[in-house]
């Protein structure tokens, strides 16, 4: 089964990759007016504003323990004196709170989503099939706690870091730092590379903009009172 593990995570992430870079320059270039979430906030706002804080702050600060602690060299955390188990524990503690944060969250946003009847009939089935997806990574994420319990000293995190490191720099031979890695870590890579290869057709492309631009705004936005409007009105 070499040739699988070489597919899945030696050739796999470019192409997800690719298409997460490509894709998302070209929707943005030709369908901007897709490029947003479809809010549904009028409805069932309650239920919207809990589930939607707790898996926003769940998936940044999943996204960020991911992105530090896979991308930056092993030699950073041994100059600042981290230890590979101290480490792992922050992972398995960090991950974990956020982790649940994220899928009740989610679970709150897809139970919305998927019976209330007025949010269903405005929901897309992408809108629904990528917050099921999440919520599937979320678990596998999850569930690959225990199994880290068992390593402790760090070891099985190691080969992570180096195999996505080895991918970022088009290092040869990365799919081998985790070919003999628990098949639940393998199916997270996995799903979490098929998002990616998605994410360009989805509503999750709103995470790629930020209104910047407001902070450069020229002139004044003039919004008139309630009161004036209604003195105006009446003349």
């Amino acid at each position: 089964m070499d040739w699988l593990n070489q597919a899945l995570f030696g050739f796999y992430p470019y192409i997800a990759l690719a298409v997460l870079a490509l894709g998302s320059v070209l929707r943005f270039d030709r369908e901007q007016y897709t490029w947003r979430t479809g809010s549904s906030q009028l409805l069932r706002r309650k239920q919207l504003v809990l589930g939607s804080i707790l898996f926003h702050v769940g998936i940044l600060a999943i996204f960020a323990g991911h992105f530090i602690g896979l991308l930056t060299p092993i030699v950073v955390w041994d100059a600042l004196g981290v230890t590979h188990s101290a480490k792992q524990m922050l992972a398995i503690v960090a991950g974990g709170v956020a982790g649940a944060m994220c899928l009740v969250g989610g679970l709150l946003l897809l139970h919305r989503r998927v019976f209330d009847a007025r949010i269903r009939s405005t929901s897309s089935f992408g809108d629904t099939a990528i917050l099921a997806l999440l919520l599937a990574q979320l678990c596998l994420g999850l569930a690959t706690i225990p199994i880290s319990l068992e390593h402790r000293d760090g070891g099985e995190m190691i080969k992570f870091m180096y195999w996505a490191q080895g991918i970022f720099t088009f290092r040869a031979g990365a799919a081998d730092y985790v070919a003999d890695a628990h098949w639940i870590f393998k199916a997270h890579l996995t799903l979490g590379l098929t998002i990616l290869l998605v994410f360009p057709f989805t509503r999750l492309v709103h995470m790629l903009s930020a209104p910047i631009w407001y902070l450069n705004r020229r002139g004044w936005q003039i919004v008139r009172s309630k009161r004036l409007a209604a003195g105006q009105g009446g003349r």
